[in-house]
C-alpha cells in the first residue's frame, strides 16, 4: 500500500500522545509486560512511523514495564526448505558453508516488520541467542526473558516465550492477526506426540562459524486463526483500535491455555 493511499484512509494523523491515549484505553498499563506483535501499514499514517509507536508503547508501559518484539531471522534456516522464493539445489552446500553466524547485534529480522526491526536497534533493547526465533526485550525484566534461549525446543518453557508465560504477560496484536501470536507456539510444545523435524543454522561454536543440525518440533501457525475464533469469545480478550489498526490485547497464559486445548483435541485429527 503505497503512503498516498495510507493516507487516504487515515481519519486523523496518529500521534505518540493519541496512541498512548489509546493503548491505555485498550488496557495496556504501567509496570506491563508486553509482548508486541504489529503491522504499521494497517495503523494508518502515523506522524513519526515505527519510532512513534515504539515511544507509544514505552510511555504505555511505563518505566517499571518491558517491551517485547519477535525477532526472527528466517535466513538462517536450513536452505532446502526456502519456498519463497526457493534457492537453486547446487547452492545449498555454498549456503551451508558461508551463510554468517547468527550476531544478536549484526543480523537483520526477516517478515517481522518495520517496527520490530526498528525496536531491535533501539538504545538499551536486548536480543535473545537463538539464531532463528529470537525475541528482543527493553525494560526490566528485559535481561530475564532473553537470557538462555536454548537451540532446542526453541518456543519451550525456557525460551523467552515459557517466561513470559512465567510472568503472566500481556500480549498486544497491534494490527496483527492471531496468525502472529507467537506465544501459542508454547502451547505446540506442551501437546504430547507433536511431529519433530531436523533442522539448521549458522552459529559460533567455541569462537569459530559453523553450520549446526538440531531437531525441533514442526511448528505451524496455520490453526491459530482457528484458535483465536472461540478465544475472541472467551472474556479474555480486549478489543479495540490503534489509529486504522484493530487490536487485541490479552493475557499470554489464557492464550497458551486455549491454545493447548484447542491443539490437544484437533491437531493431526482433521
Amino acid at each position: 500500500m503505497s503512503e498516498k493511499d495510507i493516507i487516504a484512509r487515515t481519519r486523523r494523523p496518529n500521534t505518540v500522545s493519541s496512541m498512548t491515549e489509546q493503548l491505555g484505553r485498550l488496557g495496556v498499563r504501567n509496570g506491563d509486560t508486553l509482548l508486541v506483535h504489529s503491522a504499521l501499514s494497517r495503523m494508518g499514517w502515523v506522524c513519526g512511523g515505527p519510532q512513534a509507536v515504539i515511544l507509544a508503547l514505552l510511555q504505555a508501559v511505563g518505566e517499571s514495564g518491558t517491551i517485547v518484539m519477535p525477532a526472527q531471522s528466517g535466513d538462517w534456516t536450513d536452505p532446502a526448505e526456502w519456498q519463497n522464493p526457493p534457492v537453486p539445489a547446487d547452492w545449498l552446500e555454498t549456503i551451508y558453508q558461508e551463510m554468517p553466524a547468527f550476531d544478536p547485534v549484526l543480523t537483520p529480522t526477516r517478515g517481522m516488520g518495520r517496527i520490530a526491526e526498528l525496536f531491535r536497534t533501539w538504545p538499551d533493547t536486548l536480543r535473545s541467542s537463538h539464531p532463528q526465533v529470537s525475541f528482543t526485550a527493553n525494560g526490566p525484566r528485559a535481561a530475564y526473558i532473553v537470557a538462555e534461549h536454548p537451540l532446542t525446543p526453541q518456543f519451550g518453557e525456557s525460551s523467552p516465550l515459557g517466561k513470559l508465560f512465567e510472568l503472566d504477560a500481556k500480549v498486544l496484536l497491534l494490527g496483527a492477526g492471531y496468525d502472529s501470536c507467537t506465544c501459542m507456539h508454547l502451547a505446540e510444545t506442551r501437546v504430547p506426540h507433536m511431529p519433530r523435524k531436523r533442522m539448521g543454522t549458522a552459529v559460533l561454536t567455541a569462537g569459530e562459524r559453523a553450520w549446526r543440525w538440531f531437531e525441533d518440533y514442526v511448528y505451524d501457525a496455520d490453526d491459530f486463526e482457528r484458535i483465536g475464533i472461540p478465544f475472541d469469545k472467551s472474556g479474555h480478550v480486549s478489543s479495540g483500535r490503534i489509529g486504522e489498526a484493530e487490536c487485541r490485547l490479552f493475557g499470554a497464559r489464557q492464550a497458551v491455555e486455549a491454545a493447548e486445548k484447542w491443539l490437544a483435541a484437533n491437531r493431526n485429527r482433521e
